[in-house]
This record gives structure tokens, sequence and C-alpha cells, in this order.
């Protein structure tokens, strides 16, 4: 897991005109994937998307907050969905790197 600098992850998906949140969404699945023992499918998760037209991104940032509990955190995968539902996915993004950089610590004591 890598903490991330939340401001710059929001300022580099705004000026790149959201192509900088594929790169964020694909490391941070990677990261809790990795943390959690599962294969990293980051990419996959992203082709997904795109096939389903952006239901399977609301599958994934749900899931997201499992994988969080997973790994230690507090498991908020339904304000995760309803944030991106209501179009405040970058909110949802936030939040989990929030709990990753929250997580980091924890995870490098162990």
């Amino acid at each position: 897991m890598k903490n991330r600098n939340i401001a710059l992850c929001i300022i580099l998906t705004l000026v790149t005109c959201g192509i900088y949140s594929l790169f964020w969404n694909v490391n941070l699945n990677n990261d809790f994937a990795e943390h959690n023992g599962k294969e990293k499918n980051g990419w996959t998760m992203i082709l997904l998307s795109i096939i389903t037209c952006g239901i399977y991104y609301f599958v994934w940032i749900y899931r997201m907050g499992e994988e969080i509990e997973k790994a230690g955190g507090k498991n908020e995968g339904i304000a995760y969905l309803l944030l991106s539902l209501f179009g405040f996915g970058i909110v949802a993004m936030a939040l989990i790197q929030h709990q990753e950089n929250e997580l980091c610590p924890k995870i490098e004591n162990l």
C-alpha cells in the first residue's frame, strides 16, 4: 500500500479531465488486492467498466469498502456507492485514498 497525497490526486484528475483517475483507480485496486492476497486486476476493472458503460464501476466502488475492511479499515462501501451514484465519485475516491493512507502506518508496523 502506498501513502498518496489526496489533494494532488484530485488536482491531477481535474487537470487531466479524468484521465489520471483511471490510474488512481487501478493503483488503489492493486494496492488492496496485493495486501489482501488477491490477484492484481486494476486494468480489468477499467475494461469491465468501459464495456458495461460504467455499471461495473459502481460494483467495484462498493466492493472497495469490503477490501478496506479486510485490510483492517472501516467498510464504507455504501457511502462510496451513494457518492458515486450522485456524481461525487471523486469524493468517494478521496475517501478510499484517505482510508488507505490511514492503514499504511498500521500495516508497516505489523
